[in-house]
């Protein structure tokens, strides 16, 4: 297909902001006007939006294809060659004025395929210092030893459990830009830094496979390696990262797995 070709059929909508003037004239006999072309050229002074769908895995954007058709056949297929990620990815609907390099079935099903790994990990070192992107939920309330403090004041804005077709592995806490965010429990800092659709991220691990995720922060106050003391200033609420509000992430991992946090922190 031509790029001309493939830009028109993604053509969504033409933002027309000056609409033309008309006026009311006579016109020679025989004298045919052609709508076509009057719609034409209303068409070369408006700003052209193209539509296209774009394949995420754990919120960060992977690949960009024409239909929505195409994306989803193209998750179907990785469910199909039982692709570690498949449960990860997810589509949504995108429109700008100029069309990114779109993929075929083919190629994009090709560069997100993830084989099974053949490496085991010891249940008693997973989640010990990594970050974890699984979306795995799990709302039964185990005893993890330790008792946590709310790591913000805030308004609940987003429960643990499934959000807009997909997991949601923690509670979204609303609060203004630049509140203080305190650890809910003392221990390490095992990450803080930037983290793709999470933005700015710290992560405390507390031991015994236990991790609590701070997300989208505005400004970092630890670094890694650092021990900290529940109720410690670590962090600053912000919206980095994929995020449409000021809000603190907040997530508990075991082994990796997350856990409901409402089930250890009330709000």
């Amino acid at each position: 297909m031509e790029k001309g070709d493939e830009k028109e059929e993604n053509l969504a909508f033409i933002q027309i902001d000056d609409l033309p003037e008309y006026e009311l004239c006579l016109l020679k006999k025989g004298i045919v006007t052609n709508d076509e072309e009057i719609y034409e050229k209303i068409k070369e002074d408006g700003v052209k939006y193209y539509r296209y769908y774009t394949i995420l895995e754990d919120e960060d954007e992977k690949v960009h294809l024409a239909s929505f058709k195409e994306a989803e056949e193209t998750i179907e297929s990785l469910k199909e060659k039982q692709s570690t990620n498949s449960n990860d990815l997810s589509i949504i609907e995108q429109y700008e004025t100029e069309l990114p390099e779109l993929s075929s079935e083919s190629n994009a099903i090709s560069s997100l395929y993830k084989a099974k790994k053949a490496v085991k990990v010891s249940k008693s070192s997973a989640g010990s210092g990594k970050i974890s992107t699984s979306r795995e939920l799990n709302n039964n309330r185990i005893n993890i030893g330790i008792t946590l403090s709310k790591p913000v004041s805030g308004i609940l804005t987003s429960r643990y459990g499934y959000r807009w077709g997909r997991t949601h592995t923690g509670i979204d806490i609303g609060a203004h830009s630049g509140t203080t965010i305190k650890a809910a429990y003392s221990g390490t800092v095992s990450f803080s830094g930037w983290k793709g659709s999470l933005g700015n991220l710290v992560v405390i691990t507390h031991g015994n496979g236990v991790q609590t995720y701070y997300g989208h922060c505005s400004k970092l106050l630890v670094s890694e390696g650092q021990k900290v003391s529940q109720g410690q200033a670590i962090a600053k609420v912000g919206s980095t990262g994929r995020s449409t509000g000021a809000h603190l992430h907040f997530e508990i991992r075991v082994n990796g797995s997350s856990l409901n946090p409402l089930g250890y922190v009330s709000y």
